[in-house]
């Protein structure tokens, strides 16, 4: 046994180990906080518990700041503090024993001489336990132990005899574990009693608050936002953070280098190489190294990885370790990011040509229960492209490369793919991507030689392969402008989908939304209204939230364009807000699809003399990147343009823009009518009535606006007879809205006038002027001419025009211009602006409102100027008036 001197008081006090070895003094020594250390008072008052519970855990991976916290809490104590860093003596009860009564003498608490000393280091007696613990459970106030690095501590022996001796203490200890691994205690009677305090890794994971201060203390000012991109990547690791400090203070530019570092090249991936993957037992380290490539994985998928049949033992083993391996639950892991990093950059190194196969591996195992998304990127890094262009051709996912959150990220992973995919599937992708972008010949090219080869094939699971060409068969019949070639894609569609596995087209509504807005928009073009109305409808109508978003717009903009080609400007107007809405909730950029509402809009506008509003319209759907050029949209930005060339002065270029810049394969009625038409204003506005006239001989007849133009052109050219004839023949009243109607009526009137009938001239003035009111329709009345002017002078036509279409009085809670109803709110009021809104209209303040929602006054002031913005007005009483008028209130 070693020797015991005795003090002067009568305390033993030991100067080696049993087995005669010195005691390290080092291993007693609360460790230096350094010069840039965080004191972090969240996370001490927290310790501050530890007073109150026998057993406190600090518990965190390696690098997670446990150490160093708990040497900031202690340094604030007045309790005396017994500190063990375990080291070597976690495997030898005697030792870690003679080590933690030493402890306690270096900490001011010796103990007494008849307690004595282990004197075997692979036993510890019973006894000497119970009087340690019955000296300390005499105590007036407790000794807090602290046990540094508990995970080296492996013999179960301990844990049992640390809980007896903690047990037995009482008040008298409090004892406080800093450790990698779950600690082999009974935890869970501590829990149960609320006998334990914890400290976790997620508690340890810095803020980004704190990250900002640390990197101050490291002499770098950084934005916020650097620190939360930091602590992102990092997830608030403590040796992370320092490591990056360090290593930033030496670049020139800090924050761009702690945004892009490379991890494999740093200090960090050194730390975490040492002290996490080499520490592994050498099967663990290659498990490690392989699943390294994947986001999340699962034992099944590991062991498919790695060949082993033992993964969720080692997974278990690995998370209750805090070896950077997280659990998700349900059997679901995941690496820490910054540790995933510099795993792939080793592997790399160290087997260059395992990451195909094992990306293969991943996307096989992935293609039964997996993600779609996982799977297909794992194909892609795996280089396998027939196989990940059939996972997405087979899974009915051709639709995604068209519409949702994921089209930009599946068309630039498929870009990597080359000539050598020869599959169907791999043709049909190629179709996709290029018929996106609008390449017809190309993508025909590649959809025809899928479809041949298909063809070719035994007959199976093709189902959902031709039921992808059928989808992109109506697409390139849009693009093309051939209703025909549309209906044949639509009758194979309807054909193939009895051949789809049960279930799968109803988890893809984008697909049938698609075709349906395809085969909608060329009925459209061949002037066919009802059969597009009916189509466009049902994809309108489509479930599926962001996966059918974009068909939803598209459709909801063509609905709106139909509205207007017959007059109906409000219609058409609340219809393309709903397009943009369609999109704009789901977070979508914007502008976004084919720009088609917003072209309408830009056209009703135009119709309303807002011009500037109508420009602004235009050019935001031309400044958008890759959206399809088909002959509808075309046409509807010919419309748009044309018309506000025109009302700006400007004849030629009007006449020039109304052509629509994409050629189809059979003529549209109403794109010729239109085209005609702005022709005839043109030669209209330069005085040449004749020639206005001349320039709409060849439209087809039911033209109705056309019609209504060729009576202005007859009437201008001294003809009244032939003009009402005209309009008598279409009689456009019966069928059309204002924006044709009010035109019509104009021209009645002015031929009254010239008759010198002013009754009906103002009796017909007073009918065009009540329907245009309720469109804000002044177009008309701004091209009629000269002799307009003097009607409206006088009652009762000036009060049907003042403050809408001339200067004058404005209607009560009016604005100058502002319309007679209130706009549909482009988007959806949340809930809690809803909240807000109810409490407006109780006449509640601000300050009251955010009592009652238990919110900040600032908070009461951001949901306003939601409110404001969405319902278009800048006070509080409007707010109401317009929420009441929407009825949503």
């Amino acid at each position: 046994m070693a020797g015991h001197p005795q003090n002067e008081e009568g305390l033993t006090s030991s100067y080696a180990d049993p087995q005669g070895e010195p005691f390290l003094l080092t291993r007693f020594a609360v460790p230096t906080r350094p010069a840039t250390f965080l004191s972090r008072p969240r996370l001490t008052r927290h310790l501050d518990q530890a007073l109150l519970t026998p057993l406190t855990m600090v518990n965190g991976a390696a690098g997670a700041g446990k150490t160093l916290l708990v040497a900031d809490w202690v340094a604030g104590r007045d309790e005396p503090v017994a500190w063990l860093t375990a080291e070597g003596s976690g495997r030898s009860p005697g030792i870690l024993w003679a080590y933690l009564l030493q402890a306690l003498c270096v900490a001011g608490v010796p103990m007494p001489a008849d307690i004595g000393c282990p004197a075997d280091a692979h036993r510890v007696d019973r006894t000497l336990l119970a009087r340690v613990a019955a000296h300390l459970s005499a105590r007036s106030e407790p000794v807090i132990v602290v046990l540094d690095e508990y995970d080296r501590v492996t013999d179960p022996q301990i844990a049992e005899q640390l809980e007896f001796v903690v047990h037995h203490a009482g008040r008298g200890m409090r004892l406080v574990l800093v450790t990698r691994t779950e600690p082999l205690l009974p935890l869970h009677r501590y829990r149960a009693a609320g006998d334990m305090t914890e400290i976790r890794g997620a508690e340890l994971a810095f803020t980004p608050e704190e990250a900002a201060v640390l990197l101050e203390l490291h002499g770098l000012n950084l934005p916020m936002d650097a620190a939360r991109a930091l602590v992102r990547r990092t997830q608030g690791w403590a040796a992370g953070l320092r490591l990056c400090a360090l290593a930033a203070q030496e670049r020139p530019d800090a924050e761009r280098y702690l945004k892009e570092f490379e991890s494999d090249r740093t200090t960090v991936a050194d730390f975490l190489l040492a002290e996490v993957l080499k520490r592994q037992p050498s099967e663990t380290q290659d498990l490690l190294l392989r699943v390294s490539v994947l986001d999340r994985f699962c034992p099944d998928q590991v062991n498919a990885l790695t060949g082993r049949t033992d993964a969720e033992a080692t997974l278990v083993a690995l998370h209750r370790d805090n070896a950077f391996v997280e659990h998700l639950g349900h059997s679901w892991y995941r690496l820490h990011p910054l540790f995933g990093e510099i795993l792939r950059a080793h592997l790399r190194v160290r087997d260059p040509g395992l990451r195909p196969e094992l990306h293969r591996r991943a996307a096989h195992w992935l293609r039964r229960p997996g993600p779609l998304e996982q799977t297909l990127g794992h194909g892609a890094a795996a280089g396998d492209w027939e196989f990940t262009a059939g996972a997405l051709v087979d899974d009915l996912a051709i639709g995604q490369l068209f519409t949702g959150r994921r089209c930009d990220d599946l068309a630039e992973l498929f870009s990597g793919m080359g000539p050598e995919a020869a599959s169907p599937a791999a043709d049909i992708v190629r179709a996709a991507r290029d018929l996106a972008r609008s390449d017809l010949d190309r993508g025909l090219a590649h959809l025809h030689r899928a479809e041949s080869n298909l063809g070719q094939e035994e007959a199976g699971d093709q189902g959902a392969a031709r039921l992808s060409c059928a989808l992109l068969e109506a697409l390139a019949a849009r693009l093309a402008g051939s209703p025909d070639r549309a209906e044949r894609a639509a009758a194979m569609a309807q054909h193939v989908r009895h051949e789809v596995p049960a279930g799968l087209l109803d988890s893809h509504p984008e697909l049938t939304a698609l075709l349906l807005s395809h085969v909608g928009s060329t009925r459209l073009w061949a002037g066919r209204f009802d059969d597009a109305r009916a189509a466009l409808t049902q994809a309108a109508g489509a479930p599926g939230g962001a996966s059918t978003a974009l068909p939803r717009e598209d459709s909801l903009g063509r609905l709106a364009l139909i509205d207007y080609l017959d007059g109906w400007l409000g219609r058409a107007e609340r219809k393309a807000q709903e397009a943009i809405a369609a999109t704009h909730r789901f977070g979508l950029p914007q502008p976004s699809g084919s720009g088609i509402g917003r072209l309408v809009q830009a056209a009703v506008a135009v119709d309303r003399n807002e011009l500037n509003q109508a420009q602004a319209l235009v050019d935001s759907v031309s400044a958008s990147p890759g959206s399809m050029r088909d002959p509808v949209t075309e046409a509807g930005r010919a419309i748009a343009t044309a018309r506000l060339l025109l009302a700006r002065g400007k004849p030629r270029a009007a006449v020039e823009a109304a052509e629509p810049a994409v050629r189809a394969e059979v003529a549209s009625p109403w794109a010729s009518g239109h085209t005609a038409l702005m022709a005839s204003a043109a030669h209209l506005a330069e005085g040449r009535p004749e020639a206005a006239a001349r320039a709409l001989h060849a439209v087809p007849d039911g033209q109705v606006a056309c019609a209504v133009q060729a009576a202005r052109a007859r009437l201008a050219a001294g003809d009244p007879g032939a003009a009402i004839s005209l309009l008598d023949t279409v009689r456009p009243e019966a069928r059309a809205g204002p924006g044709v109607t009010v035109r019509a009526v104009l021209v009645r009137a002015q031929a009254a006038d010239r008759a010198g009938d002013v009754a009906t001239a103002r009796r017909l003035l007073i009918q065009a002027l009540r329907e245009a009111r309720r469109e804000r329709l002044r177009r008309p009345f701004l091209e009629a001419g000269p002799w307009i002017r003097p009607l409206l002078c006088v009652a009762p036509l000036r009060g049907l025009a003042e403050g809408w279409l001339t200067p004058g009085a404005v209607p009560p809670g009016r604005t100058p211009g502002s319309p007679d109803r209130p706009a549909p709110v482009v988007e959806e009021l949340s809930e809690r602006e809803r909240d807000v809104l109810r409490r407006l209209a109780e006449m509640m303040s601000t300050q009251e409102i955010a009592d009652d929602l238990h919110v900040s006054v600032n908070t009461i002031k951001t949901h306003l100027k939601g409110v404001y913005r969405k319902l278009a007005v800048n006070r509080r009483t409007d707010a109401v008036r317009r929420a009441r008028e929407l009825r949503l209130l």
